[in-house]
């Protein structure tokens, strides 16, 4: 009789085992080839893999207003720096760089490395510095558009010299050397101010955004997702009581 059957005390011993377990162990667990669903929730916000959108969309801005800013150095050899702001565009490249590059360093909202959290810090201020680049070159554009519509241009001597409208005979003089057609200022130059501020508005605009979507993924969604959490749990134990 008693050859197949297990002492009382061992069973007994067995049942508490198993009730001790619980039902989270009994779960199969994940292996390490499992998709990582936390990962990927996290390098998405807004509906969108971040910070890819706004990266690339960075960088193309970035780079048209880099050429465009090359091509209106190239009309004259007189214009200022600021009034060609190809700068405006290489920081927004170097701003849509790194945001690439810290899309490839598996973006977490949460920082586990120190460099995670550099790269977002620097990729942060440096969208706050490509927002005010971008909003000081479409000021300097829309300053010498402005000009541009009141100048009367004629050529002499290899350059086109051009005044505002005045009754004083002494008012000030701009001269764009180089230029053997005074269309190329008032035509070709003023279509490319007027590109010019159209493209910094938009670079500034998304300066602005990249800098929201940091702020709302580190410290909105984070901090208020843990915060419900607790609250939640809070409520959970105090209906059980």
């Amino acid at each position: 009789m008693g050859k197949d059957k297990q002492p009382r005390g061992q069973r007994t011993q067995e049942v508490l085992l198993a009730t001790a377990a619980g039902p989270d162990d009994m779960e199969p667990k994940k292996g390490k080839g499992a998709p990582d669903e936390c990962g990927e929730e996290a390098r998405t916000c807004c509906g969108c893999r971040f910070p890819l959108l706004l990266a690339l969309l960075q960088l193309a801005l970035g780079i048209a207003v880099t050429v465009v800013g090359f091509l209106m150095a190239s009309i004259s050899s007189s214009l200022l720096v600021r009034d060609t702001p190809f700068w405006a565009g290489i920081i927004v490249c170097v701003v849509a760089y790194l945001g690439l590059f810290m899309l490839c360093v598996s973006y977490q909202v949460d920082e586990q490395t120190c460099i995670q959290f550099v790269m977002k810090l620097l990729y942060f201020l440096l969208s706050a510095l490509g927002l005010m680049v971008c909003i000081l070159a479409a000021a300097f554009a829309a300053h010498h558009y402005s000009l541009l519509t009141q100048f009367t241009c004629g050529t002499t001597l290899n350059s086109c010299h051009c005044k505002l409208p005045s009754s004083e005979p002494l008012s000030r003089a701009f001269v764009y050397r180089g230029v053997t057609d005074c269309a190329s200022i008032t035509g070709t130059f003023k279509l490319f101010l007027f590109i010019q501020m159209i493209l910094n508005l938009i670079c500034g605009l998304l300066c602005l955004l990249a800098c929201f979507v940091m702020w709302k993924h580190r410290y909105q969604v984070f901090y208020v997702g843990d915060r419900m959490y607790s609250l939640t749990t809070s409520k959970g134990q105090q209906q059980k009581v």
